[in-house]
């Protein structure tokens, strides 16, 4: 499966600043809690973007895990390693496409993880194959991503602003499905679970904002709803009016982060 897909590193960051702000929920609890990274592990965090797991890892382990993050975007890997040299950490970045095959030995990491990321792979047994390739044997993957039930609200306002249907979002679409199933056939042992946090918007402009780091034009997902940047522009003014409408209503906007993690033991 071809994704053409493409996000700027200020959408996905502007994204992640919102999720903390708004949030009531701690995703890196969640995830620390679930795979409990010890120090002498050597873990491998694929689509490591600017390093915000790699970095949660290093803390959790207080310096103390052989953590390499790969990323193919050498802007965000220069964000990661600008902030690894403000932390004085010892955290690896490189790059990594994980639509080819990862330069590292069989049997190298004792855990693998790829947050919000892998699930754009092209060939998904090609990919996760790999990923059980460069684990030992007990290591463990861990994958998350959105599940189908996320951010509804979000969905709801668009495509009561545009009249029209939202076009599918791989991850979404895919994480319960072919990623699961993917996972669980190759893995012996594969499990899901779920996280949700509820993002709570006191006005409009921050909802806004977040719609606009979700629907740039950068990112290709959206491109069937508007063609160029008049109109990309004329859908944030109907999104707005609908969001507006529903706050008046409510008193808030309410959007609930839905997300899986799928954790799988070779």
């Amino acid at each position: 499966m071809h994704i053409d897909y493409q996000e700027t590193s200020k959408d996905l960051l502007t994204r992640i600043e919102i999720h903390e702000e708004y949030g009531s929920a701690n995703i890196d609890v969640w995830t620390t809690d679930l795979l409990d990274p010890q120090p002498g592990m050597k873990i491998l965090d694929v689509g490591c973007g600017a390093g915000k797991l790699s970095f949660l890892f290093d803390d959790y382990t207080k310096g103390g895990a052989n953590i390499i993050g790969g990323d193919f975007s050498e802007e965000l890997l220069e964000k990661a390693r600008a902030r690894n040299k403000e932390r004085g950490s010892q955290v690896e970045f490189q790059f990594l496409d994980f639509n080819q095959p990862f330069n590292f030995a069989d049997n190298a990491f004792d855990l693998c993880t790829s947050a919000f990321a892998i699930y754009y792979a092209r060939n998904l047994n090609f990919t996760f194959g790999e990923a059980h390739r460069v684990l030992k044997p007990g290591g463990r993957l861990f994958v998350s991503g959105p599940l189908p039930e996320n951010k509804q609200m979000f969905y709801d306002i668009i495509e009561e602003a545009a009249n029209a249907a939202i076009p599918p979002m791989p991850g979404s679409s895919r994480f319960k499905g072919d990623i699961f199933g993917t996972i669980d056939s190759i893995f012996a042992r594969t499990e899901l679970r779920t996280f949700e946090n509820h993002l709570t918007f006191p006005e409009v402009e921050p909802f806004i904002e977040y719609v606009r780091a979700s629907l740039n034009e950068d990112r290709k997902l959206w491109t069937s709803m508007f063609d160029n940047r008049d109109e990309y522009e004329a859908l944030i003014v109907k999104i707005t009016d609908a969001a507006r409408r529903r706050f008046e209503r409510d008193g808030k906007l309410v959007m609930t982060k839905v997300v899986g993690g799928i954790l799988a033991t070779k």
